[in-house]
This record gives structure tokens, sequence and C-alpha cells, in this order.
């Protein structure tokens, strides 16, 4: 008997996706456990959408920071989500992905982190052997 794996998202969703709460695009598979970004370890879940308005993909993806480093440590190197969760809806085919929606919504209180946003800012010496 074989293990059949059925991939349900493109590699190109996952290059497209960036971490909402420290801007990076690298994401880990940990078998059994889930994908995770490489930089702060916020947990990213993709679900298929209920409608997908004619596109080829219709993902939500959640983010979730129950699992995050280094959240409490320095906060100019990240933003938190709001009640440790948020989820982006995702339309478009690989290559051409545009984010639909984000909930909560970005307002005053929150904005998602956008992708590289803190790559060019140095981080302290004090957070960087935590990581």
């Amino acid at each position: 008997m074989s293990l059949e794996v059925i991939n349900r998202h493109s590699e190109a969703l996952f290059e497209f996706l960036w971490c909402p709460v420290c801007g990076h695009e690298g994401f880990s598979h940990i078998p059994f456990e889930g994908m995770f970004c490489k930089n702060c370890n916020t947990q990213v879940v993709l679900q298929e959408s209920r409608e997908n308005r004619g596109y080829e993909e219709a993902v939500l993806a959640c983010f979730n920071t129950d699992s995050t480093w280094n959240l409490h440590v320095d906060k100019k190197l990240h933003r938190d989500l709001p009640d440790g969760s948020a989820r982006v809806k995702v339309l478009g085919a690989p290559d051409d992905y545009e984010v639909d929606w984000w909930s909560p919504k970005p307002d005053e209180d929150w904005e998602p982190v956008e992708r590289g946003e803190f790559d060019d800012m140095e981080e302290p010496d004090e957070v960087s052997h935590l990581a």
C-alpha cells in the first residue's frame, strides 16, 4: 500500500504570501504540524474559499501568533495581529495572485506588515541571540 500525497495549493501561492507579523516571505513546512514563517514562527493555515468568483484559485490564509517567538522583545521589527490572528483572502492563479481582503479589516489600530517592510532595519543586539 502506498500513501498518495495531494498538493492542494501550489508553490506559487507560498511564493506570493508573506507574513503579516514580520513581513518575511519564507515559510517552513513541519510535517504533521503545519506551515510556519521562517523568521518569527507565525503559523499559517490555508483553506479553500467557499466562493472563487471565477478565479482559478481562491484561498483563505489564516495567520496565528500562538507559536510566534520574540513578540515581547522588540516592537520595531514586527506588528502583532489583533487578538492573535488574521485572515487574508487571495484570488488568482500562479504568477497572478492578488489580495481580495483582510480580516479584521486594516484600520488605524492595525495594519498588516507589508512584504519586506522591515528588511532594511537592523535587529538590535539584545534581540538577535533570542531567535
